[in-house]
């Protein structure tokens, strides 16, 4: 019976699961279908149980792999981790390594980028070692397990075992591209606004809601242009779609968005930073974490 702690053999099957067939799965973990193929097998021999059910679109996870998964995850990135810690190697002077830093998508994709190159510029002049990883989803993932390092999210951690930073609050407003508003007219009441084009979510609706709560009344029939990635609801806002919510400092930046409704609907968010206890104090990670809260609290003041 194959080793149960065998890395591979995880590694294998959360390749297959992601990609759902052996050829995609080879093809992320570079290594041949064969062997692919073999992992799975051993991994369920060694569980008597199976994983997979073949299908004319490939590969099914059974209802076992499916309850697996989250626990195969929590592995992967306890590995991360162990490779991230020995890139930082033992001198302390110095730091190097990779630090991966965990955001949701706006954030991560309109906000960090600029914060990562003008901030953290001078960081890696100074230790060029230091690589970074972005993880940009609106989950939050685990720093007790390790999935990354840091995190900056718009909720307050309430784990134990982190230390947060407030590092300010993001205000949002409603905002439309001035086409719209030219075609369409700048509604005066949130009543007239629900009679318009608004821009929300399709499926995933609790980041709208736990923004919105109590000012306004958010179902998914209220949008005429339904997206769960954010990013592509400012672009939809830019491209004239429809009105939607943006954070205002980004929205400043655009020269031919009107915000809506004025001061009538104000949203906000915390920005928070976290990072575990136990890496605090290693060296990259600590210039990271203070590049970021440096770059965040400038972006908040704009």
């Amino acid at each position: 019976m194959p080793n149960m702690n065998d890395w591979s053999l995880v590694r294998s099957f959360l390749a297959v699961l992601r990609g759902g067939s052996l050829s995609a799965a080879a093809r992320t973990t570079g290594l041949t279908q064969p062997t692919i193929g073999r992992h799975i097998d051993q991994f369920e021999d060694a569980l008597g149980k199976g994983l997979f059910t073949r299908s004319p679109g490939g590969l099914i996870p059974t209802a076992a792999a499916v309850a697996l998964q989250p626990h195969a995850e929590a592995m992967e990135g306890a590995m991360a981790a162990l490779v991230r810690a020995s890139e930082s190697g033992g001198d302390k002077s110095a730091p190097r390594g990779t630090v991966r830093i965990t955001s949701s998508e706006i954030m991560g994709s309109l906000v960090l980028p600029e914060i990562l190159a003008e901030i953290l510029a001078e960081i890696r002049f100074k230790f060029p070692e230091i690589t970074f990883e972005c993880a940009i989803n609106n989950r939050s993932d685990d720093l007790l397990r390790r999935d990354a390092d840091i995190a900056v999210r718009m909720v307050r951690p309430i784990q134990e075992g982190l230390v947060a930073r407030k590092i300010g609050e993001v205000q949002l407003r409603l905002y439309g591209h001035r086409r719209y508003i030219d075609r369409f007219g700048n509604p005066t009441s949130i009543e007239k606004l629900m009679k318009g084009h608004v821009i929300g979510f399709d499926r995933d609706e609790f980041s709208a809601r736990s923004v919105a709560a109590g000012t306004l009344p958010i179902s998914r029939d209220l949008f005429s242009y339904r997206c769960d990635a954010d990013t592509a609801q400012v672009a939809a806002i830019q491209a004239g779609l429809g009105i939607g919510v943006m954070q205002v400092t980004l929205a400043r930046r655009n020269p031919d968005l009107v915000q809506v409704l004025g001061e009538q609907v104000k949203l906000k968010l915390d920005v928070w930073i976290a990072v575990h206890e136990g890496q605090r104090d290693q060296p990259a990670i600590r210039a990271v974490f203070d590049g970021l809260a440096q770059g965040l609290t400038a972006f908040l003041a704009e």
